[in-house]
């Protein structure tokens, strides 16, 4: 249907029918343009609070922060809720044009959706604000009429002072990541090395002292499937390596509890970005500490066994990960499955879901990211074979150096120049191991020149957009669907 109005002359505005909203005889509406990719929001009733102009029996409002706002105040639903303990999924969206393919793929599964998820380092790289992120998250939400709660994640937090833009945005999921404070190197010291590193833990923010600590853990404890036995050794290489962690997860914290108040949220623990993989006794330190400390988390990531990479199947023996993912399972049970296991750089690794499913029953927490913007390039190597091509050539020069903050393997000799693959052969590379991780860690050198040319080009396409991005996920999502 059309509403008849105009911003200008041959320029109808057109109702994107699943947005259309009536409530307390108010009526809310997105409506495209004749600009590629325009949304505007429309409001015919009260429109206390909103921005825009008056055309015909409606106002016509741009999509800006404070109009999404309103919008969040007078809809409560578009408001990022808090998500407990159900099967969940985050998604990633790097431009900021794929939630509605992230709706599509989700709704009906039973999987509970984050929709807003950026950490500080890509914001940074792509030059978005967590608003920005939050709010192009709900516009899209809007767009295609989702109800349900939904989650937006201050992902891979480290500092204090990355906390406040993201609570004063709206956030209600936040995944500290103290990796800066993991001790790799623990895992080679010597037991005297060990007890001084132990020693000189911070002991005030961790609200305890090592006396104590040793009278809590020098013992058993008795799990459904096994024992873990803390001695000396393993205790302070548990201390060692991850104490000082502890220790900046009670400030992260206390920060937080200090700007929401009173107000609900949650936290995830993200050890999986480090040089070593967590052993059980060290999630079981790592757990036994945040329920100590009342830390607020319902998910915790550890670094699991062999290597998950970006933007591309689980690297290891699937077998061993499988007893890995079971002795981690245990210890949440052992603590009343009170957290979900988190996979991080979890898109692209079919692999991995059946078993995570299967040992937590559930409780599991998906995390993708730059596979929603992979599959943006897939499309663009069909639509716009020039721009592909120069961005192909692009990312291999760019690799070296953007991907020095990630963990990856893939190799430029792998990688095809575009002078030397037809066009037919393209959107294959979106297939390759190496090919997908050089053009995905790249994004945000390629944004910062591509990058209105790109979502120029997706705009045209949205509807094709988000039906890869479905297509996709749907295959991410089968494992986790809940029945019933």
């Amino acid at each position: 249907m059309s509403l008849n109005v105009h911003l200008a002359v041959d320029a109808p505005l057109s109702v994107i029918e699943k947005s259309v909203v009536t409530l307390n005889d108010t009526t809310y509406a997105l409506v495209t343009t004749a600009v590629p990719g325009e949304r505007k929001l429309v409001v015919s009733g009260d429109t206390t609070g909103f921005t825009g102009v008056a055309q015909g029996n409606v106002f016509v409002c741009s999509l800006t922060a404070e109009n999404a706002r309103m919008l969040r105040e007078r809809l409560s639903w578009l408001q990022p809720a808090v998500l407990g303990l159900q099967t969940s999924a985050g998604f990633g969206d790097r431009l900021g044009i794929a939630t509605p393919g992230h709706a599509e793929a989700t709704r009906g599964t039973g999987v509970a959706a984050i929709f807003a998820q950026q950490s500080v380092r890509e914001n940074t790289r792509t030059g978005r604000s967590p608003q920005n992120v939050l709010d192009d998250a709900m516009w899209g939400a809007f767009e295609d009429g989702w109800r349900e709660p939904w989650g937006a994640d201050a992902d891979h937090m480290k500092t204090l002072e990355d906390i406040e833009p993201f609570v004063t945005a709206g956030y209600t999921f936040f995944t500290v990541d103290p990796g800066d404070y993991v001790d790799d190197n623990a895992e080679t010291d010597d037991d005297a090395t060990l007890r001084e590193k132990a020693t000189a833990l911070p002991w005030h923010d961790i609200q305890t002292t090592l006396e104590a600590t040793r009278e809590r853990y020098l013992k058993s404890f008795d799990l459904d499937q096994f024992s873990l036995t803390f001695d000396e050794h393993t205790l302070y290489k548990a201390l060692a390596k991850y104490g000082a962690a502890v220790a900046h997860m009670a400030r992260m914290t206390a920060r937080l509890q200090g700007l929401f108040g009173d107000h609900p949220f949650e936290m995830e623990i993200s050890v999986d970005e480090t040089g070593t993989t967590t052993a059980l006794i060290e999630h079981f330190y790592i757990a036994s500490e945040l329920k100590r400390l009342q830390v607020p988390f319902v998910s915790l990531a550890p670094r699991f066994v062999g290597r998950f990479e970006k933007g591309v199947g689980y690297i290891g023996e699937v077998a061993e990960l499988d007893r890995d993912i079971a002795g981690h399972a245990s210890i949440q049970r052992y603590f009343g499955n009170t957290y979900k296991l988190s996979l991080h750089t979890g898109s692209d690794k079919f692999e991995v879901y059946p078993p995570a499913m299967k040992h937590t029953k559930g409780l599991v927490h998906l995390k993708t990211a730059g596979t929603s913007y992979l599959e943006a390039l897939r499309l663009l190597a069909t639509i716009d074979t020039p721009l592909f091509r120069e961005i192909l050539d692009f990312a291999r020069d760019h690799y070296e150096n953007d991907r020095k903050t990630y963990h990856v393997s893939a190799t430029l000799e792998q990688v095809p120049a575009a002078a030397n693959l037809t066009d037919a052969q393209l959107a294959d590379l979106l297939n390759q191991f190496d090919a997908r991780q050089v053009l995905h860690v790249t994004f945000g050198s390629v944004l910062d020149t591509f990058g209105s040319r790109l979502v120029r080009d997706l705009h045209e396409h949205q509807t094709e957009y988000h039906d890869y991005i479905k297509r996709h996920f749907d295959k991410h999502l089968a494992p986790f669907r809940r029945l019933g």
